[in-house]
């Protein structure tokens, strides 16, 4: 067995970890010049979208062998609508770094990695498939999931963020849900330590947005700032445009396995998708050993997605007013009982009771 690993992001590194265990040394194949050599941000790991695990970093470690130190675990979330806010409580999850950061998750990874990795590589999906007896597709969107026909696109998203210098509290992250700054979409203010933190909103690519995103980050960045009476100047900025939101139609065909974002990790509701990143490259390589079957090990992964996809939805038929309502609820005892129960998972049971009230693309299951 030739395995080839095309990128080397979370999955594609969380794969090779995985198949180095079970005596079997992949080639990794990636595009850059280095791991984690891109722009740096911040992303969270929060408990609710990991149900029903609580504590991903804990069963990385523990069930999976991948180990990973987060920035900082979250014990607090101010969560801002236009005209309500609520605060969570509790250990809500983590934070971490990536990119172009000695201590981001790709670069931890690659320290555990014992693989070679072939860096500035050229070569393409169909080289490597005709080289190889299989190929683990990990290149970090759905592109070429699209290109061999096997990607339903669901929405794209354009981001903007930026790493301000400030006073912060490492164990408290900022999100914002108003869509007089973010239409449809939502903003982070993500600590990086006591010094640094990323503030970034996302916005859907919708037609009637109405605003540009210049436009839309001038009004986010100024809130910030206002909210935390600060200056908040900028150190290092970011922008994607249409990124691709969606899910593999088959997670494996033939002997390709899609992994990561390439599958369709990547949740639609508040983005993140690194849990179920790092679970995908595992599985396939569960698979390749003979552990177990890559399309069973991967389907609670593709039940989140259509959840995380049916929430997505419902809050875009909603209006400020209705999102004002919600953040309202979830000042006490409900916010606290959405967080910290650990028998019940809360975005599997507000998606079975919003599907009759949303209209979903056709292709989107149960």
């Amino acid at each position: 067995m030739d395995i080839a690993i095309m990128g080397a992001g979370l999955s594609g590194l969380a794969c090779a970890i995985t198949l180095e265990k079970n005596g079997i040394t992949p080639k990794i194949f990636e595009k850059r010049g280095r791991v984690g050599d891109r722009f740096v941000n911040g992303e969270v790991l929060l408990s609710i979208f990991s149900r029903p695990v609580h504590d991903c970093i804990a069963s990385l470690s523990e069930d999976f062998g991948i180990y990973l130190k987060p920035a900082s675990n979250i014990q607090k979330m101010e969560l801002f609508s236009k005209n309500e806010k609520a605060i969570l409580e509790g250990q809500l999850g983590f934070t971490n770094i990536r990119g172009r950061e000695q201590d981001s998750f790709e670069s931890q990874l690659h320290r555990q990695v014992q693989s070679p990795i072939h860096f500035h590589s050229e070569h393409t999906y169909e080289q490597l498939l005709s080289q190889f007896s299989h190929v683990v597709m990990a290149t970090g969107d759905g592109a070429y999931a699209k290109e061999t026909r096997n990607f339903r696109e669901d929405l794209t998203v354009s981001i903007k963020g930026t790493t301000v210098e400030g006073q912060f509290d490492r164990y408290t992250i900022m999100a914002w849900v108003d869509y007089t700054i973010a239409p449809y979409g939502y903003g982070f203010l993500i600590p990086y330590s006591e010094k640094e933190a990323v503030i970034s909103i996302a916005i859907p690519d919708y037609p009637n947005i109405g605003h540009s995103m210049d436009q839309l980050w001038d009004l986010f960045y100024q809130k910030v700032r206002h909210q935390l009476n600060q200056d908040l100047p900028v150190t290092d900025q970011f922008q994607i445009t249409e990124y691709p939101i969606g899910i593999c139609r088959s997670a494996r065909i033939g002997n390709t396995f899609y992994v990561g974002n390439c599958f369709g990790s990547m949740m639609p509701f508040m983005g993140f998708g690194q849990y179920a990143a790092l679970l995908s490259g595992v599985y396939a390589a569960y698979d390749l050993c003979g552990l177990g079957k890559y399309e069973e090990l991967m389907e609670p992964l593709r039940q989140s997605y259509d959840h995380s996809l049916v929430l997505r939805r419902a809050i875009e038929q909603l209006s400020d007013e209705g999102i004002d309502r919600i953040v309202r609820a979830m000042q006490g005892y409900w916010g606290e009982k959405l967080f910290q129960t650990k028998t019940v998972n809360p975005l599997k049971v507000a998606s079975y009771l919003l599907r009759p009230y949303v209209k979903i693309k056709k292709g989107v299951t149960s």
